[in-house]
């Protein structure tokens, strides 16, 4: 069989999110089937290291798709162009889009809809491309998966799909997130919390991840409790001048809110796992793989009780309403009391993670292409 992939999110350094589905699932493809020959289809020069294997081959399609009117260019010109000059059997799109215009089998990977949830946070070019081809795409798609029983559910009703058409395909946590010994741990809270332990909030700051009323949590925590825990932020987070920089010029303990801005692949599962708890109260998400990797680190995690978050989390989270700042403050103060609480969601997350692997993607996955093949 000749499998032909989007892999336009493989880029060196670049890797996250679909990056990173893409990476773990398709890597795992090539070496457990060698009898099938796999087209890498990238939209810029790419790196030889993501060629894999024998049985791959690395195809540039022009344009590089990084503009609405692009992925039209690249998904309705450029892809089906080359799945009929390499004789494709079927086409594998891990990034939620697609090409209308061919006739080979597809694969589509939708991770979540929450442009949908979240319209008027989406740049105007891209909420029309999306509000025009993604129910297109899914009704074209020979099969889709997703990464959470909640987004299967969320795109059932959205687009009136059938869901015996929708294959739930969770995501797994990367291999350097895994516990901390307490030396390690003590050094790394040395150096970022000044010595004091720390709950840990990881991302970008964007509307739908709430992070005001995580700030005006921390900030009620640390007034009820007189705790010398820090708060700390990691990812590209750009608030001075904006509500969030505004709000916190507002807070009793700014002091004790620690900006990390960005932290690289290696460094960031260490702070993870020398957390007291991940504090991650979004809005919406379509899976949430921090509460995993935290999860992996056996760090606890305070997570939202809507969308998928309690899916993932399972019985090894707090939850709290994310619109509750009481809510929020209250999960924090009740782990931050009560130690034997925090241990047995420890050790409850030892049982929950064992659902989430990359290996189980990469099965999972292939078993919807197989579907794929069989219709």
């Amino acid at each position: 069989m000749r499998i032909a992939i989007n892999t336009r999110f493989l880029m060196p350094s670049k890797l996250e999110g679909i990056g990173w589905f893409t990476h773990e699932t398709v890597k795992r493809w090539v070496e457990w089937h060698p009898e099938h020959e796999f087209i890498f289809i990238f939209d810029r020069p790419f790196s030889e290291e993501f060629i894999f294997a024998k049985n791959v081959t690395g195809v540039q399609a022009f344009p590089p798709a990084r503009h609405p009117i692009l992925f039209y260019c690249w998904y309705e010109w450029a892809i089906p162009r080359l799945l009929k000059k390499h004789k494709a059997d079927v086409f594998v799109s891990p990034d939620g889009f697609l090409s209308l215009s061919t006739k080979v089998p597809t694969l589509m990977v939708l991770h979540d809809i929450a442009w949908m949830h979240f319209k008027k946070h989406v740049y105007y070019t891209a909420m029309k491309y999306y509000s025009y081809y993604v129910p297109k795409f899914v009704h074209a798609a020979t099969r889709i998966a997703t990464v959470s029983a909640y987004s299967k559910q969320d795109m059932v009703q959205a687009f009136d799909l059938a869901p015996t058409k929708i294959d739930v395909v969770y995501n797994g946590s990367h291999q350097n997130y895994q516990p901390l010994p307490l030396q390690e741990q003590e050094l790394i809270r040395k150096e970022y919390s000044a010595g004091q332990a720390y709950f840990l909030y990881v991302g970008s700051i964007h509307p739908r991840k709430n992070v005001p009323n995580l700030l005006r949590a921390f900030d009620a925590f640390k007034q009820k409790t007189k705790s010398p825990a820090k708060l700390l932020f990691a990812g590209r987070i750009m608030w001075q001048g904006g509500p969030v920089g505004d709000l916190l010029e507002t807070l009793v303990h700014k002091e004790d809110i620690i900006f990390l801005g960005y932290v690289s692949n290696e460094l960031l599962p260490k702070i993870v796992a020398s957390a007291f708890a991940l504090t991650y109260v979004s809005l919406f998400e379509g899976f949430g793989i921090p509460i995993l990797e935290a999860m992996y680190c056996n760090v606890p995690s305070i997570t939202s009780n809507c969308s998928s978050m309690p899916e993932v989390a399972g019985a090894a989270g707090l939850l709290a309403d994310p619109n509750s700042v009481d809510a929020i403050s209250e999960q924090m103060q009740r782990l931050w009391t009560e130690p034997e609480l925090r241990a047995e969601l420890i050790e409850k997350g030892k049982t929950q993670r064992q659902q989430f692997s990359w290996d189980l993607t990469a099965q999972k996955l292939w078993e919807s292409l197989e579907k794929v093949m069989k219709v």
